[in-house]
């Protein structure tokens, strides 16, 4: 069992990742240990260790005269994280439709629809969630944690963006989740992955746009 002294430091990192990723902690926000150590009534030294992992993640910066920062937004990291995302998640979707369960692939039916007031999250939740589903298809544990990470890294960056995909009409993203669905249903892995890549490509051009326009950008 983990002592209490390493759970408080797993706490105080998983929270900060939170806001990190929320934008409650905005890009280029200065992290102060002597703050966050006041904040959660703790020493330094735990403080330190979260932000040092926090740095490992690349959502925290290190500079010797300027100390932590939370890491700004690059539209080239944008861009490196969504094709990797892409590779990721169509080798789930091909692998998925080869050898998933029947009963998984039916269960992505619940993705169909998105319905805003009985969504708890609104449709970023949503969205993380079918596509961690995609990932979770290829009954490879390391991929997707791998991929459900890199969607949490979306999920900051959309924030972040002034084009903020809970402004667009969801219904027209909802569709192409469903032609993934469908081509999985029928296990043809080329044509559900081939829909999956058009599809990150398509976020990764509104995200780059928005982010060329937003004021803290690397």
């Amino acid at each position: 069992m983990a002592s209490p002294r390493a759970l408080l430091r797993v706490d105080i990192y998983q929270k900060l990742r939170e806001e990190i990723l929320a934008c409650e902690l905005p890009p280029g926000a200065d992290l102060r240990e002597q703050s966050l150590a006041a904040r959660f009534s703790v020493s330094k030294s735990p403080v330190r260790d979260a932000l040092l992992r926090l740095e490992r993640e690349r959502l925290v910066t290190i500079s010797p005269r300027q100390g932590y920062r939370v890491a700004p937004v690059s539209v080239a990291d944008a861009r490196d994280l969504f094709r990797l995302r892409s590779v990721l998640e169509a080798a789930s979707v091909m692998e998925g439709a080869r050898a998933a369960p029947d009963e998984d692939l039916q269960a992505l039916d619940r993705f169909r629809s998105f319905r805003e007031k009985s969504q708890r999250g609104g449709f970023l939740a949503y969205n993380r969630e079918f596509h961690c589903a995609l990932a979770r298809l290829s009954g490879n544990e390391r991929m997707t944690t791998a991929a459900c990470e890199l969607i949490d890294q979306m999920h900051r960056l959309i924030r972040v963006s002034v084009d903020n995909v809970e402004r667009r009409e969801p219904n027209r993203l909802v569709l192409e989740h469903v032609r993934i669905i469908e081509a999985l249903q029928r296990r043809d892995g080329r044509r559900a992955a081939a829909l999956l890549r058009r599809h990150i490509d398509a976020a990764e051009r509104r995200v780059a746009r928005a982010l060329e326009r937003a004021a803290v950008v690397a």
